[in-house]
């Protein structure tokens, strides 16, 4: 029984010393405090400097990567709108000017249907000629409008 109690008493004895000394034996100084603080926070701030430095560039290039992209597209789709106004207005022109000679031809074909019935008739196959001509004539010019269009400049 005196061994058991040398034991205990010899364990307990080297763990409060444990205790007790741990704390004296691994204590900084406030300088010594002070200095790891001041490394700690100059590392911080060399870390944050990095991840700054590497988003703001990495900002950059997509930045520069989208803007080239729109500018391209832009200038596609201004292209595309412009070959587009300008067939807009050729087939407008050539469909006002079609139904003018349409509607000059009708009334002409009603004042002779008055006046001569004959000469009315032999007017109208004249006027459906010329008609048909403008028409082929109006088509052609469109499609050689739209082979121009399509043309890099």
């Amino acid at each position: 029984m005196r061994t058991f109690r040398f034991s205990s008493l010899l364990t307990s004895t080297m763990f409060a010393s444990a205790l007790l000394l741990a704390p004296i034996s691994f204590a900084q100084t406030a300088g010594q405090d002070m200095q790891n603080a001041g490394t700690d926070t100059k590392d911080a701030a060399k870390s944050t400097g990095h991840a700054v430095k590497r988003t703001t560039k990495h900002t950059y290039h997509k930045t520069k990567h989208a803007t080239r992209t729109a500018t391209a597209d832009t200038k596609s789709g201004t292209g595309k709108a412009v070959d587009k106004t300008k067939e807009g207005t050729t087939v407008a022109a050539d469909k006002t000017k079609e139904l003018s000679v349409k509607g000059y031809d009708r009334t002409k074909e009603g004042v002779q249907k008055v006046f001569d019935p004959n000469a009315a008739k032999q007017s109208k196959v004249t006027d459906r000629t010329r008609e048909t001509k403008m028409d082929t004539k109006d088509t052609v010019m469109q499609h050689k409008q739209k082979i121009k269009d399509t043309k890099p400049q």
